[in-house]
């Protein structure tokens, strides 16, 4: 049993960030899940680009569909779809055990669409007719434009994981949304129970934001801040979470067969080195929960993971709102620190899809 068995006892699923051909191919994906209680997986532009430029793997398809005449575009869309594809199928089995709560994969709406709703609705319609598979989950960004997509998708029957998450307010949008496109799907005569989401709220990125502007403060109070604020905002999100999937709302329609929307941990990787390789991890074990990592932070975790964790919960969540609290006596504009990162989120993912855009053209034009 690996130390990763001890998060799952725990009710809470570990999905892998990240997905590429030769994971699939060597039997990696299906080692993770068999040995280190992975079901599930994420993945974005980044992530693809990343395993697209940096592997020769890719190579022979990208000439064969060139060769056929395919766009840049649509060469793209193949080979996204084919590793999506393939590790729905890897990880079927696992969705039907869960029955439909787990064995998800998850590919992502153009971020050049991010501030377009009715292009976001009708390219996850796209995905979703494309993959083809049960267990897919079509990323949508929560950005103003992303809420009412978010709605019309779950309406459709389309599984949705929420991606781009930081601010708690936002949060509340998101699962409101969810709700509602639940209640429609549910008044048209359909059913829920196959409809999966997950709302990913984005850890590491919030201390990023934050710590540089604690330091530009300088303070002692400040300074003592640095490194708590992302857990924080992640515990405080958990308990918006049990006020919201409470009460007569919410039981008629989990009475009708209605699924949770899970919170997500995404960006779950320590970014600043002086701080514990897994304090996006260990704090955040909780039930009803998804924490998705890189395969660095799997292996940190099996390495040296806590193999007997102890769940957060009012005690930890009092303690967030207090600093989240603090944060904002010391100076840190909370609505400005969200709005940043939702910019430069969306920024980040639409930069990787045209570098990974331009570096497919060119191999296919070479």
């Amino acid at each position: 049993m690996s130390n990763l068995h001890a998060i799952s006892a725990n009710s809470q699923s570990v999905w892998s960030d990240q997905i590429s051909r030769a994971m699939l191919e060597s039997g990696e994906l299906r080692r993770l899940i068999d040995e280190d209680a992975i079901t599930g997986v994420t993945s974005n532009p980044s992530i693809f680009a990343n395993s697209i430029t940096k592997s020769t793997d890719y190579d022979e398809a990208i000439a064969q569909l060139a060769e056929a005449g395919a766009t840049t575009v649509a060469i793209y869309t193949e080979l996204v779809k084919r590793d999506i594809q393939d590790a729905c199928d890897v990880l079927l089995p696992t969705w039907a055990a869960s029955e439909k709560r787990d064995g998800h994969v998850s590919v992502e709406v153009s971020p050049l669409l991010a501030h377009d709703t009715q292009g976001t609705i009708a390219d996850a319609r796209s995905w979703w007719d494309r993959v083809d598979r049960q267990n897919l989950l079509i990323k949508v960004p929560a950005t103003e434009a992303g809420l009412p997509a978010i709605e019309q998708l779950i309406s459709e029957g389309i599984s949705v994981n929420v991606t781009l998450i930081f601010s708690l307010d936002r949060y509340r949008a998101v699962a409101e949304a969810f709700i509602a496109g639940l209640e429609r799907l549910i008044a048209a005569g359909e059913d829920p129970s196959a409809v999966a989401s997950v709302a990913s709220f984005f850890v590491s990125r919030f201390d990023s934001e934050v710590d540089a502007r604690l330091e530009a403060l300088g303070t002692e109070e400040a300074m003592e801040l640095r490194g708590m604020g992302a857990v924080a905002n992640a515990q405080a999100a958990y308990g918006a979470f049990l006020e919201i999937f409470e009460g007569e709302r919410w039981e008629g329609l989990a009475a009708g067969g209605a699924q949770l929307q899970r919170p997500l941990w995404a960006s779950t990787s320590t970014k600043n080195p002086d701080y514990d390789d897994l304090l996006y991890v260990e704090p955040l074990i909780v039930e009803h929960t998804v924490n998705t990592m890189p395969l660095p932070t799997v292996d940190a975790y099996r390495d040296h993971g806590n193999p007997a964790p102890t769940p957060f919960g009012d005690e930890e969540m009092a303690t967030a709102q207090a600093t989240l609290e603090a944060l904002a006596g010391v100076g840190v504009d909370y609505d400005d620190v969200v709005q940043v990162l939702e910019d430069e989120g969306v920024e980040k993912f639409a930069v990787a899809y045209r570098e990974l855009l331009t570096s497919i053209g060119g191999q296919a034009a070479g």
